[in-house]
């Protein structure tokens, strides 16, 4: 039997959505494995849900992440927190030598076949010393930087070089010229025999339609926007004081939206009329509303399809995962709003892509809105081209490779 490790950064939702799509591919080119996860946050209890039955296979580990802030990392914080204690955190080179003591006691008594790390470039180190494979999944490698180029460019550096590390680097995304995350990437000379453009990790999975729910039939006959928001919850709160703001603009007073919390909690369930008052969705469903927003705070997997098939225009925050969703899935036009630097290189190639356009301030999100509208057509075209030239099958080209991998090693 193979034993495969898989490190998971926690940071964000998309190496854990990533991670779980691979999972669901695995079967079909890997027969005989037993999986070990490692993360830590959020990630960790969403492993422990998932995988109940085998909680002796999920390890929490302490992989240090940034120190939130109002919107996204704080920089001043995190700067901080390389020498000192911040916020309950020990200082960053204590807790990157404690997170690697404990990922070096797991290799040495695991022993991988292979592993598997998303996000977590420590892991690459810890591989190649002991000799086994590691394909290291991205979708940046030495991102241009704008907030934070000055603080943040010799890091930037150091975590290209363990990233560097790994047998294989698989980056998440279309081959050139429909790179999204192309200007995250700038591979240097020495890693470029690594690299393989795999594709996005989009659902492969078909969606089992069930009886249409109260929000699908609202919305059946209706034109909106979907605002998201995602993220952890500095970048899930920031986004949406963000939101708040642009809704408040008289422009926007007759623009409908919807939007997704993505927080499992039905109390936030509502519908705002045209008329300023809140109703429960089914009341606005019976009652005929005209609305104007309906909030939700976690969309099924079935609404989420309706909700995108629908709409106008998508609100990102320029997450890698999300954007693959909407463009080449489904060739719908975003309005990207960014958190961090990585957000604003997604962004700035979907626009010069004519794939969307990119928004710094609440007055840009507005006519961005009023844009799309304008120039729907000369923005479909763009779409229809990107989306038939979009690679999504990056779970099971990753499962192919990690198949070949234990293949050659055996």
């Amino acid at each position: 039997m193979y034993k495969i490790g898989e490190f998971i950064y926690p940071w964000g939702s998309g190496h854990y959505s990533r991670m779980m799509r691979l999972n669901s591919v695995l079967p079909d080119h890997i027969k005989d494995y037993d999986i070990h996860y490692s993360s830590k946050d959020h990630v960790y209890q969403k492993l422990l849900e998932k995988f109940p039955d085998k909680k002796e296979n999920i390890h929490e580990i302490l992989m240090p992440t940034p120190i939130d802030g109002k919107f996204g990392p704080s920089i001043s914080l995190s700067m901080l927190n390389v020498l000192l204690p911040v916020s309950g955190n020990p200082p960053l080179v204590k807790q990157i030598a404690s997170y690697l003591r404990q990922e070096r006691k797991l290799y040495d008594y695991e022993k991988f076949d292979l592993v598997i790390n998303d996000g977590d470039m420590g892991s690459n180190i810890l591989a190649r010393n002991r000799n086994i494979p590691s394909l290291f999944i991205t979708n940046q490698f030495r991102p241009k930087m704008y907030k934070s180029r000055s603080y943040f460019y010799p890091s930037l550096i150091f975590v290209a070089k363990q990233i560097a590390k790994a047998s294989k680097i698989l980056v998440a995304d279309s081959p050139p010229p429909y790179t999204m995350c192309e200007y995250n990437l700038n591979f240097t000379k020495e890693v470029e025999h690594k690299i393989t453009y795999v594709g996005h990790f989009t659902n492969s999975k078909e969606i089992q339609k069930t009886v249409a729910s109260d929000l699908e039939k609202m919305i059946e006959n209706a034109e909106f926007g979907y605002w998201m928001r995602t993220g952890n919850k500095s970048t899930n709160d920031g986004t949406g004081q963000r939101y708040e703001e642009i809704f408040h603009r008289d422009e926007m007073r007759s623009e409908k939206r919807i939007i997704s919390h993505a927080r499992n909690d039905p109390s936030i369930d509502s519908v705002t009329g045209m008329d300023g008052k809140k109703y429960s969705i089914s009341d606005a469903l019976e009652k005929k509303i005209d609305w104007i927003q309906i909030d939700i705070g976690f969309l099924s997997e079935q609404e989420k399809d309706t909700v995108l098939n629908l709409c106008k225009y998508a609100v990102v925050n320029g997450s890698h995962t999300v954007m693959g969703e909407i463009l080449g899935g489904k060739a719908k036009p975003i309005i990207g709003i960014p958190i961090y630097d990585e957000h604003t290189n997604n962004i700035r190639w979907a626009e010069e892509k004519n794939l969307g356009v990119l928004a710094n301030t609440t007055k840009e999100a507005v006519k961005a809105v009023f844009y799309i509208r304008e120039k729907y057509n000369k923005l479909e075209e763009s779409l229809g081209e990107f989306s038939r030239n979009f690679a999504p099958n990056g779970a099971e080209n990753t499962a192919k490779i990690a198949a070949q991998t234990l293949e050659e090693k055996r």
